[in-house]
């Protein structure tokens, strides 16, 4: 059985989403299917097929934290964030947030979501786009479009090696919202001060080979933008459709796959918009839940790949296991 394609209205855009039977249906062809498996050769990359792209996940590093609440569930006592935690077997004291990139071979391009922290987060253990695109198969020259989802650091992070762009042969796609903010020198002597100068020096030197787009716009055939403002003030999201399947790159819709999407209410700290960020979750996720969706999330637990099931106050993850090998 395959994913039964149906086209409907998220947000203001007529972004497509999918009417899908069950969460096995679609993935058709076993071990056919099946690319590289990173985690399986002690790597952190993992291959999957959609449709005739080939969608590989590249872990760009971790990093251990403490006191989770005062990042997630900042409007709420610290209680009742432990007290989630403790429900689903998770430590109260500290988290580990991961960061994982995608990279999007359709046959004819090859496209890489967000470039992780790059060479700013090596002495940390993290950084590992590049090693990771070398472990997969893939060299930075082979990459022809590099689309940011957003401009925080540590997607904007691997856009340059050396001084020097880090993806050569690449052109750029953004959102002409999230851009305009970050460039504007309205940022100086704010808390987006830093931010705003990481993307003068890694982002605006590349701006001539950059392509805006809006929601509902198409980065290339298959693959196309949605608006899920709030995290950041032109955070989008993207949507990947080959062959009747499809699935969501969710990017920082979800900072955490408890905390984040069983309350989605629960302000972030990282979120620039609380209440824009908390309605775009709950969009996205519902009309993940509702179309049995696949989809990656930067921050999910690596390899990032799941679905989301409705439950009580928001919605439960559910990490992919073997849909992607029937």
């Amino acid at each position: 059985m395959a994913f039964q394609l149906k086209r409907r209205t998220l947000f203001s855009a007529g972004a497509g989403a999918l009417a899908a039977p069950s969460l096995l249906a679609g993935f058709a062809g076993a071990q056919e299917t099946m690319e590289k498996d990173g985690m399986a050769k002690g790597v952190d990359f993992k291959t999957l097929k959609l449709g005739s792209f080939k969608v590989t996940v590249i872990s760009d590093g971790t990093r251990a934290s403490d006191n989770p609440h005062e990042i997630f569930g900042t409007n709420q006592p610290a209680e009742s964030v432990a007290t989630l935690l403790e429900q689903n077997f998770l430590p109260t004291n500290g988290f580990v947030n991961g960061f994982a990139p995608v990279l999007v071979d359709t046959g004819s391009e090859v496209v890489l979501f967000d470039t992780g922290l790059g060479e700013g987060g090596r002495e940390a253990g993290m950084g590992k786009l590049a090693e990771g695109l070398k472990t997969a198969g893939y060299a930075p020259d082979q990459v022809t479009v590099v689309v940011l989802t957003h401009m925080h650091g540590d997607h904007i992070g691997g856009l340059t090696e050396g001084g020097k762009p880090a993806f050569a042969n690449a052109r750029y796609v953004t959102g002409q919202v999230e851009y305009d903010f970050w460039k504007d020198a309205a940022r100086v002597g704010t808390a987006a001060e830093n931010g705003h100068k990481a993307v003068l020096a890694k982002v605006v030197p590349l701006a001539e080979k950059i392509t805006f787009i809006a929601d509902g716009g198409e980065v290339v055939p298959g693959i196309s933008a949605m608006a899920a403002f709030g995290h950041s003030p032109g955070h989008m999201i993207y949507r990947l459709e080959s062959d009747g399947r499809a699935m969501i790159l969710t990017a920082d819709t979800a900072n955490h796959y408890v905390l984040s999407l069983q309350r989605p209410d629960w302000e972030v700290r990282f979120d620039m918009d609380k209440s824009g960020a908390s309605a775009s979750r709950k969009k996205v996720f519902d009309m993940i839940a509702t179309d049995r969706l696949p989809f990656i999330g930067y921050h999910m637990p690596f390899p990032a790949v799941g679905f989301a099931e409705r439950q009580d106050q928001g919605y439960r993850f559910v990490p992919a296991s073997y849909q992607f090998d029937i």
